[in-house]
């Protein structure tokens, strides 16, 4: 048991406050040199733009440090680093971008090298040759921030220039090419900017660009045609010549116009798709939405005619020839040439007078068993028939000609597969060459060699008998006319002996 006397007299424990310590001056600089340079620090990452990077094929003209990003001659960055790729492919090219062009760089942004640039449709790029290449710029309207980017193989030829991009359908590039110059009424509006394989690989997608104001021109109906080259044309009129440019003929080039029968609309949107005609009369001509298919099977040579030729009824224009082949029978062994076309009905509607043109519309809408027996009518009793007819002697071109003739052997309309199948009669050549061909043999026939034997023998009879008139006349020169002289002499004497006798006559009648 403890006492509780010794527990008092213990010590006790006591709160003492601790001692300040004083700060020495000697700390000032030190500190405030860490708050210049933690500002400093931090307000040059506040002020320093994104790094991107930019991959190419290969690094021409682009040098760390001195190769510039340019935005409307403004440079917003700077290469900061050149190196090639994991790959070893291509080259990759990191620049840092100010802080102010920092909202420029999103997803749909372009890139691309600028070099100097001569072509047909103009020069570009001469400033690098002094200042040196750099790399252009051109925004996107993405909103969605990005830091890689591939960069452009084929710089863009409209940047910055107020207007609209299109896109044209064609089966092949033709002349065209980048630059390629876009004329309206023969002013040039836009140029080609880009062109690419389709998907499907089977034509060519062309991107166009047209200069603001003048693609408020391009409307839904617009028609885009190739204006390359030099067009010829020969028709009964004579020789026809046109041509867009001197640029042109030699670079290539396009052309638009709006259709007189296209309804006017709104101007089309950027990226509208059109098809691109091969030249201004296909782009102009009115498309049949109504077309009927026939056939018909020759005795004679095609040549001379070709898909897109023409077919006429009575000299106007109804359809084009689709398919030009050959048809085999086998039970026969026989070849016979078969040509397609179709027709539009429309054409015929609008050929036909007013009052008519309701009745022929009815029947273009009637169903094919109506159509069809008015043609058998038509090939039954009016002789309608098709034959092949020259268009131009000078190229021996062929078109189908729809005619009736009345005194045509009599022939029924077939349906093959579906697919009237209409009589032909030959041709007005082949009908010269047959009149030719008959007109000669029979000449052949001719027995020209007995003729000229019996010619030969009929002159010399005729030579020998001339020979005997001659000597005869001779004879009577010699022969016969001094007797004759004589005669006449002792006539003449006779007969004065006669006036005399008469004279004494009358003196003694008269004594």
């Amino acid at each position: 048991m403890v006492d509780g006397t010794a527990s008092g007299a213990l010590p006790q424990a006591t709160v003492e406050s601790p001692r300040r310590s004083r700060f020495s001056a000697v700390w000032i600089v030190p500190v405030l040199a860490i708050l210049v340079g933690g500002g400093i620090a931090i307000r040059s990452v506040l002020n320093e733009g994104p790094v991107i990077t930019i991959v190419f094929t290969d690094a021409s003209g682009i040098e760390a440090g001195k190769t510039f990003i340019k935005y409307k001659d403004v440079n917003i960055g700077q290469v900061s680093t050149v190196q090639l790729t994991p790959d070893f492919g291509r080259v990759e090219v990191k620049a840092k971008i100010n802080k102010s062009a920092s909202g420029l760089i999103v997803e749909d942004a372009r890139f691309w090298v600028v070099r100097p640039l001569v072509t047909l449709s103009g020069v570009s790029g001469l400033g690098t040759l002094l200042a040196g290449n750099y790399i252009g710029f051109e925004p996107g309207k993405s909103q969605t921030a990005q830091s890689s980017f591939t960069g452009l193989e084929v710089p863009p030829i409209a940047t910055g220039i107020p207007g609209r991009q299109f896109v044209l359908k064609a089966p092949d590039l033709a002349s065209l090419g980048t630059g390629s110059p876009i004329y309206y009424r023969r002013l040039q509006v836009g140029q080609v900017v880009a062109y690419d394989l389709s998907a499907d690989g089977k034509g060519m997608d062309i991107k166009v660009f047209v200069n603001a104001p003048y693609d408020k021109f391009v409307g839904v109906g617009t028609r885009f045609w190739n204006a390359s080259g030099v067009d010829v044309s020969l028709s009964a009129e004579g020789v026809s010549l046109r041509t867009q440019s001197l640029v042109s003929v030699l670079a290539g080039g396009l052309a638009f116009d709006n259709p007189g029968f296209a309804v006017p609309g709104d101007p089309a949107p950027a990226n509208q798709v059109f098809s691109l005609y091969p030249d201004q009369a296909a782009a102009m001509k009115q498309e049949d939405a109504v077309s009927r298919r026939f056939l018909l099977y020759f005795d004679e040579s095609v040549r001379g005619l070709s898909v897109g030729g023409p077919v006429l009824l009575m000299g106007l224009p109804v359809g084009n020839v689709t398919e030009v082949g050959l048809t085999y029978d086998p039970k026969t062994l026989a070849m016979r040439p078969r040509v397609a076309f179709v027709l539009f009905p429309e054409r015929l509607v609008a050929s036909l007078p007013s009052k008519e043109q309701k009745a022929a519309s009815a029947l273009g809408k009637a169903s094919e068993a109506t159509r069809n027996a008015l043609i058998q009518r038509l090939v039954e009793e009016r002789g309608l028939r098709a034959q092949l007819r020259t268009g131009s002697v000078v190229t021996g071109q062929l078109f189908v000609a729809l005619d009736f003739f009345p005194k045509a052997p009599k022939a029924k309309l077939v349906i093959q597969d579906g697919v009237p199948q209409i009589p032909v009669m030959p041709g007005s050549l082949t009908d010269l060459e047959n009149k030719l061909a008959g007109i000669v043999a029979k000449i052949d026939r001719i027995p020209l060699e007995a003729i000229g034997n019996n010619l030969d023998q009929s002159l010399v009879a005729l030579k020998q008998t001339l020979d005997k008139t001659s000597s005869l006349l001779g004879r009577v020169d010699s022969e016969t006319l001094p007797d004759f002289d004589k005669t006449l002499e002792s006539a003449r004497n006779t007969l004065a002996g006669a006036d005399r006798m008469i004279g004494n006559i009358d003196q003694t009648l008269i004594g």
